[in-house]
């Protein structure tokens, strides 16, 4: 290309297994999407794998898929009339920002329910289960014949799991809507029609979905962000969405995060609502549902990580929302993708690690049989960088040349992607590090809340948070006035 990160030394370019560098990722994603290519000569990406142990390029997709939605914010501040600006993305930093880690009064919250993880089953191979959410481990615990509640224990489950094959196990959980996967090789997983749909699909989507005229997004002075004005209805609840959302406000969007008073909450929340609104509507009354279609109407981005044809039951779904707000840029996570024999079935990151082969092929890189989770929810959290990433890059689309468009992002094509970007030698015995210089502590509505600074800088807009985050229903159901 000759740009200047091309004449860069090789010390301060992110580097990725096989000869690829983090740059290489980020050009190959950035061109994926017909972004100007003269964007990536405003990139700086720092450090190399390993940064985490890991066998695999966590770092590097960490880092690529952060300054893929970091940059896409600095097009839309140049699309805006702004100055084409630096952005730089630190490898370490970016993985670090991954592990999902905070205090909250000076106490780190234990992420996983006890009964949550990885179990041998009779046939011997494993299934994890995710049992973070009580209807999904009362559900488990319920098939598995152990008692409901706080009062089930690991070895009773344990003890249950040795009566049953683990795909067995695992298709009767699915049937009922449950949160489990069996544990399969890298070759198990291609062979599987799941796995296979997946492999056929790109990373990401961007479809147009309806016709509306453009939008020109208005300029504003220097010293604003770039997304200033732009309005963001988040309806998702466990990491990977939440993160496209905390992203997008730190590049200034005004972003409401939209809970049901019906359904629950992980701690994670007191992290991933960094700068966002958070309110109560009930989709189930027709109440809730007025209240979230006014907020539509003059909304730019709506993302939902809800069950494959969940919000569409609700009249929610990405053609009702283009047909509610015309330009409307709709952005859908889901677990395992819209193609193939599992498109409807539930999945978390664990999960998808799991059933795709992730700890399998771990676990044989540490030497040992029981399986071996990646070092962070790096399925999540690239997931939604992604997820970021495509809904500027269709929000540019929009603003030049009309149209209402549907972003997808899976955790299973994003799996895909990662183990695409190869193998790290020795990455297993790079040390666990530490959070050192990388933490702000400030005010939330939970408390004193320390959480890891954002890893994209800007040379002109810095990214940052001006909302402190809080419970669900602290705001009123009406967008700010700015």
């Amino acid at each position: 290309m000759g740009n200047l990160m091309d004449l860069r030394p090789s010390f301060l370019r992110g580097r990725a297994p096989a000869g690829k560098t983090s740059l290489d990722v980020l050009q190959k994603l950035w061109r994926s999407v017909d972004l100007p290519d003269e964007s990536l000569s405003h990139v700086v990406l720092t450090g190399a794998d390993p940064v985490l142990p890991s066998s695999f390029a966590v770092g590097a997709a960490a880092q690529a898929s952060m300054a893929a939605a970091a940059l896409a914010a600095a097009e839309i501040w140049h699309l805006r009339g702004g100055a084409r600006q630096q952005v730089s993305v630190d490898m370490l930093h970016a993985a670090q920002e991954c592990r999902s880690y905070f205090k909250i009064n000076g106490v780190a919250p234990n992420p996983w329910d006890p009964i949550t993880g990885l179990y041998r089953c009779g046939d011997g191979n494993w299934v994890r289960i995710h049992a973070n959410f009580a209807h999904h481990r009362d559900g488990a615990l319920a098939l598995l014949g152990c008692p409901p509640g706080d009062g089930a224990t690991r070895a009773a489950v344990e003890s249950a799991l040795g009566r049953w094959n683990a795909l067995d196990f695992e298709q009767v959980a699915a049937d009922a809507g449950l949160a489990v996967a069996a544990m399969r090789s890298f070759d198990e997983w291609d062979r599987h029609p799941q796995g296979q749909a997946v492999a056929a699909q790109p990373l990401l989507t961007i479809e147009r979905i309806g016709e509306a005229d453009p939008r020109p997004l208005p300029k504003y002075g220097h010293d604003a962000r770039p997304l200033r004005d732009i309005r963001v209805l988040d309806l998702t609840r466990i990491i990977a969405g939440p993160v496209c959302g905390r992203a997008l406000a730190a590049y200034g969007a005004d972003v409401m995060l939209v809970n049901s008073p019906q359904l629950p909450n992980i701690d994670n929340i007191i992290d991933t609502s960094r700068g966002k609104l958070s309110v109560l509507a009930d989709l189930d009354t027709a109440d809730g549902r007025i209240a979230l279609g006014n907020l539509l109407r003059s909304a730019h981005v709506f993302v939902q990580g809800y069950r494959p044809g969940g919000l569409a039951a609700l009249g929610f779904g990405p053609q009702d929302a283009a047909r509610i707000r015309p330009g409307i840029v709709y952005v859908s996570l889901s677990a395992y993708g819209n193609a193939g024999p599992w498109a409807n079935r539930r999945g978390f990151d664990s999960l998808v690690q799991t059933a795709t082969g992730f700890n399998h092929a771990e676990a044989q890189a540490a030497g040992q049989e029981a399986p071996k989770p990646l070092p962070m929810q790096i399925l999540d959290h690239a997931s939604g960088y992604l997820m970021a990433f495509g809904a500027q890059a269709a929000l540019a689309r929009q603003a030049t040349e009309g149209g209402s468009w549907h972003v997808r992002v899976s955790l299973a094509q994003t799996a895909h992607w990662l183990r695409g970007l190869g193998r790290v030698e020795g990455g297993l015995a790079c040390p666990m590090p530490g959070f050192e210089g990388l933490l702000e502590t400030g005010p939330s509505g939970f408390g004193e809340l320390v959480a890891l600074r954002h890893a994209a800088q800007f040379s002109a807009t810095p990214a940052r948070w001006t909302r402190p985050s809080s419970p669900p229903g602290t705001h009123p159901t009406v967008w700010p006035f700015n």
